[in-house]
């Protein structure tokens, strides 16, 4: 409900149908056929049993959206629990922070969408989560159209206008499931969204290279 269903579980039922090493895509008539799978009130669990059931035949559901948050969030929680004060737990876009780095503040850089051997930003942080969705991980292009793993769940399509959105706050399953969902809502719903959770902040990269900031983050000269 908190993201109007742009972060959906069952995007699966459409993504099934992409392979990105082999360049495959679905067609237009298989979008339209699986798309009425993507809606997360399909899935129904149970806490009695601890057991999941789709209430519509061909739903499939993929955490790829969550796991590296709860991942890293996991990992520091047993460091902590072991007595481990400074740490850095990283999968992939997902990073969750403990403590400082003995005295100064861990650096981390969000990667320049068209270059990975650069960063578009650094930002300074301390037990905190950060964690970047963006388009030039999985993706194909194919006569000219970016094809990539972040699907819109209203259209089963690759989610369009943004590059890359990233998300600092003290949990990193929240932050990897709003980087996913800022990605599909785009900068203007996006940041709205992040407005209204005071412990979470924002920057969205758009496709022509301009960096957009939630309110905590932003720089004097920055776009609004």
């Amino acid at each position: 409900m908190l993201t109007r269903g742009a972060f959906d579980i069952t995007y699966d039922s459409v993504g099934q149908h992409y392979d990105f090493r082999e360049r495959v895509r679905p067609d237009a008539a298989t979008v339209e056929e699986e798309l009425d799978r993507i809606d997360w009130r399909l899935v129904e669990t149970s806490r009695t049993d601890l057991s999941i059931h789709f209430a519509r035949e061909g739903v499939r559901i993929n955490l790829g959206g969550i796991a590296k948050g709860y991942s890293v969030e996991r990992g520091v929680q047993i460091l902590r629990e072991h007595g481990v004060r400074h740490a850095r737990v990283t999968a992939g876009g997902d990073t969750r922070l403990l403590g400082d780095r003995r005295g100064q503040a861990w650096v981390i850089g969000v990667r320049d969408p068209n270059d990975e051997q650069e960063v578009s930003i650094r930002i300074p942080l301390e037990d905190e989560a950060i964690s970047t969705s963006g388009d030039y991980e999985r993706f194909f292009v194919e006569d000219g159209t970016r094809y990539h793993h972040i699907l819109s769940p209203s259209t089963g399509e690759p989610a369009s206008g943004v590059r890359s959105a990233t998300i600092v706050g003290p949990d990193a399953v929240i932050t990897d499931a709003l980087s996913t969902s800022v990605f599909v809502m785009g900068v203007d719903q996006g940041l709205r969204l992040i407005a209204t959770l005071p412990d979470y902040e924002g920057i969205v990269i758009e496709a022509d290279g301009r960096l957009y900031y939630s309110d905590g983050l932003r720089p004097p000269d920055a776009p609004r």
